[in-house]
């Protein structure tokens, strides 16, 4: 059995030790509506290309894990109508019953680390969520990070969730968490969650660096790198957190659980904030692939450990 499938972009680049970044595709089937998902995985593959990196965009297609999916799959894919969502936990079975689902960030990480990708960017990561001390419900991205080497580039933990819980997961699991270019950790929508960041690095440099380090010294897991939003993209969180908290209640309301919060909540937030959460959104998911892409451009010059 051959795993993953790359893509021929892709299969080149990694043979030529080029630089590679990863994306997720639950943004294209479960964060986003059609159309503006497409339009959003074509600007942020175009975005990668345009700072001298090979978007790699993954997803299980008809059982089969793709490392780098055409224009063609891309536009499949953005127009599929229950795609499972994928993480640690279903990614094998989904794949044995030859079915199709989009990958998460812990799905994701899985797969860049079976293909020797060492950089992904995504919009948010999953995290604890509010009333986790109850409820348990922690997102298995945490303990991803926390096991595969991958430095993973995202505007924060979704400001859905409850970001000092979440935080202080990563950091009982010994996972670096790494603010770009500020003190303060990112809240997705927002540039500033009111938490002090653990570590900060402000040049690609220093965290492709740290990554080499990491495997010098054994240690397992990756890195998050937590990367504002541009600020004329960002809503502010005194705007933001009464929104996230009516649709809190809308969601208890309406009973929803498990993987339908995460896409009920979004939705919910676009419709409240007029389309603001979609713009802001996309735009934050093309400053992390840039951000990706100078990482993977400086791992690619170092020296493999």
């Amino acid at each position: 059995m051959s795993l993953p499938h790359l893509s021929p972009d892709v299969a080149r680049a990694l043979k030529d030790r080029a630089p590679v970044v990863a994306l997720e595709s639950t943004i294209i089937t479960h964060g986003m509506p059609w159309p503006q998902n497409l339009e959003m995985a074509r600007s942020v593959e175009a975005a990668i290309r345009d700072a001298g990196a090979t978007p790699a965009t993954i997803a299980v297609l008809e059982g089969k894990l793709c490392v780098g999916l055409d224009d063609a799959q891309l536009e499949q894919l953005a127009q599929t109508k229950g795609a499972a969502k994928l993480s640690r936990a279903d990614m094998a079975v989904c794949m044995a019953r030859g079915g199709t689902g989009a990958t998460t960030v812990a799905a994701t990480m899985i797969a860049a680390r079976l293909a020797g990708i060492e950089v992904f960017a995504t919009g948010g990561i999953g995290g604890a969520h509010r009333g986790a001390e109850t409820s348990f419900d922690i997102s298995a991205d945490l303990q991803e990070l926390a096991q595969t080497p991958v430095t993973v580039v995202a505007a924060g933990a979704k400001a859905i969730l409850d970001l000092p819980k979440t935080l202080e997961v990563l950091e009982t699991l010994g996972v670096p968490v790494i603010a770009y270019g500020q003190a303060q950790l990112p809240a997705f929508w927002s540039r500033d969650a009111g938490l002090a960041a653990p570590l900060r690095a402000d040049t690609a440099a220093e965290i492709a660096r740290a990554q080499r380090m990491r495997a010098a010294l054994g240690l397992p897991g990756g890195q998050l790198v937590a990367n504002p939003i541009p600020v004329e993209a960002e809503i502010p969180r005194s705007e933001m957190d009464p929104i996230i908290a009516r649709t809190m209640a809308d969601a208890a309301t309406h009973r929803i659980t498990g993987k339908a919060v995460t896409p009920y909540l979004l939705q919910r937030i676009y419709e409240l904030t007029g389309g603001r959460s979609l713009e802001a959104n996309i735009a934050l998911v093309l400053n992390n692939a840039r951000l990706g892409a100078a990482i993977a451009r400086e791992l690619a010059s170092l020296p493999a450990t």
